[in-house]
Parts: C-alpha cells; sequence; structure tokens
C-alpha cells in the first residue's frame, strides 16, 4: 500500500526547499499526523 505522504505535494515542496515556509508548516504537520507515522512505520519495514 502505498502512503499518500510519499506523493506528496506539500512534502514534496518540503524536501526541496527545507528553510521555506511551508516547511516549517510540514515539520509541525509531521508531529501529530497519523498518516506521517504510518509512512515512517512503512518506511521502516522496507529497511
Amino acid at each position: 500500500m502505498t502512503s499518500r505522504c510519499e506523493v506528496c505535494k506539500l512534502h514534496s515542496y518540503a524536501e526541496k526547499k527545507p528553510g521555506s515556509l511551508i516547511a516549517t508548516l510540514w515539520q509541525w504537520h509531521t508531529k501529530w499526523c497519523p498518516g506521517w507515522k504510518a509512512y515512517q512505520k512503512e518506511l521502516a519495514k522496507q529497511k
């Protein structure tokens, strides 16, 4: 199952421009987002 986080435009933009306001909002968002936590678990299983 592919997570939406993998193809998210905000995630992509935040990675390209880490000093931007969008990147700051993205980092804040990942602290509480259940989808992001599930995505991180998917990545951990792949390693």
